[in-house]
């Protein structure tokens, strides 16, 4: 365990005394959980936002289509952005720039709509989409710093970003729906631009960690060796592999959603049940890791974990129930959230400091693309089965955690 400590001593951590940093001191933790709620919730509403606002002015679906992916699309550019954050002197302000960059563009964008060409507005979105990295898997790589080397403090604090990811996947959209249909789209859209604006004013509010280079910027990897580092190093390769893999099975859930309500004999509108049963389950999963972390590797937490989102999936798919199908839903949500702790647990204790928020962002960029893979599969497969997108993702899930389970040798060449 002593051992564990030093290599997660947080940079600027005083390793004469042991004692904590200024890196780590009280308030940091609360400060880091304002800002990542305030920055997820932009990213995670922004979409719906301009799907709404292109729609509610007459535009086509194809528009709305286009203009959306404008802002999503861009997060797999995530990795190339990122460089800048391992390089920088004072990470924050990176960050807060990306937040700052973020709420200008997307405003712009809003308030260009249908007054200029709408290549103009696509590429002022694009812009907030390409800041979009940096408000996710950008503000998690600044955690360790911030709340100290114990690892079971880091731990409880992977519970609260794993909250403020699933606040911003469901208070997002649902601050978008509430002020679209009280008072516009455009006006959902200026919102979440401005707590953008705050978040980049919180971010700045961190504590400061000293960057993990020590001066020696040339040790700084780019994104094309980062890829590289994180595909020979075999703790970081399954943990890639992992999240794609569940990334990809649980988009099912939406889309499985709608037409499994034919099944279970209820009006189509229930699906909405169904996703928020798993939204909340999924922030329930983060109060659990509050109060009681994940104990022991993250590479085995994140091979069980994984075979457990399996049984939330095979239970949804079993289910003929409504009621027992949104229990279903809800204990995936739960099981989905532990695992997403175990994956922030593994990129914080794996990745090397000089490239942790490349490593990061690349895992988020890949997950990001994994998951729209799987709505557009699950999508091409509901009209076969309703339940072939969730019996697929049980298959590709345990074949993955199987091979990533399966001994390594460690046999040494005898003495001669």
């Amino acid at each position: 365990m002593r051992a564990v400590n030093r290599r997660l001593r947080a940079p600027g951590a005083n390793t004469e005394s042991g004692a904590p940093s200024p890196v780590g001191r009280k308030g940091g933790l609360p400060r880091y959980v304002v800002a990542a709620a305030l920055a997820r919730t932009a990213d995670g509403g922004a979409v719906v936002a301009v799907v709404l606002l292109v729609t509610a002015s007459g535009g086509s679906g194809t528009l709305a289509g286009v203009l959306g992916a404008c802002v999503t699309a861009p997060h797999l550019l995530g990795p190339f952005v990122a460089r800048p954050l391992d390089l920088a002197r004072d990470g924050r302000k990176v960050i807060a720039v990306a937040c700052l960059l973020y709420a200008l563009a997307l405003t712009a964008g809003v308030l260009t709509y249908d007054r200029v060409p709408a290549p103009v507005t696509g590429l002022l979105l694009a812009v907030a989409g390409t800041c979009g990295p940096l408000l996710t898997g950008g503000i998690s790589s600044r955690l360790p710093a911030i709340v100290g080397p114990r690892l079971r403090t880091q731990r409880r604090a992977q519970g609260w970003d794993v909250a403020t990811y699933g606040i911003g996947g469901t208070v997002g959209p649902s601050l978008v729906a509430a002020l679209s249909g009280g008072v516009s789209p455009s006006a959902a859209a200026l919102a979440l631009a401005g707590g953008a604006g705050v978040a980049a004013g919180c971010v700045l509010l961190l504590p400061h960690a000293p960057p993990a280079h020590g001066g020696d910027r040339a040790a700084i990897l780019k994104p094309g060796p980062t890829l590289a580092l994180m595909a020979r190093t075999g703790r970081l390769r399954r943990t890639v592999c992992l999240t794609m893999i569940v990334a990809l099975s649980v988009a099912a859930l939406p889309i499985t959603a709608v037409h499994m309500t034919k099944i279970l004999g209820v009006d189509p509108a229930t699906a909405a049940v169904l996703t928020a049963a798993y939204g909340l389950g999924n922030l329930a999963g983060s109060a659990v890791l509050m109060v009681s972390p994940l104990n022991g590797d993250p590479d085995r937490l994140m091979r069980r974990l994984a075979l457990g989102v399996v049984v939330g999936l095979g239970l949804v798919a079993a289910s003929q129930v409504f009621a027992l199908s949104v229990a279903a839903y809800g204990l995936t949500g739960i099981l989905n959230a532990l695992f997403f702790a175990a994956t922030l647990a593994a990129r914080t204790e794996y990745a090397p400091a000089e490239a942790r928020g490349q490593v990061f962002i690349w895992v988020a960029a890949l997950k990001i693309t994994s998951g729209s893979a799987g709505t557009a599969l699950a999508g091409s497969l509901t009209g076969l089965d309703v339940r072939l997108p969730l019996l697929l993702g049980i298959a590709a899930i345990t074949a993955i955690t199987v091979v990533a389970g399966r001994p390594r040798s460690t046999s040494r060449p005898r003495a001669r």
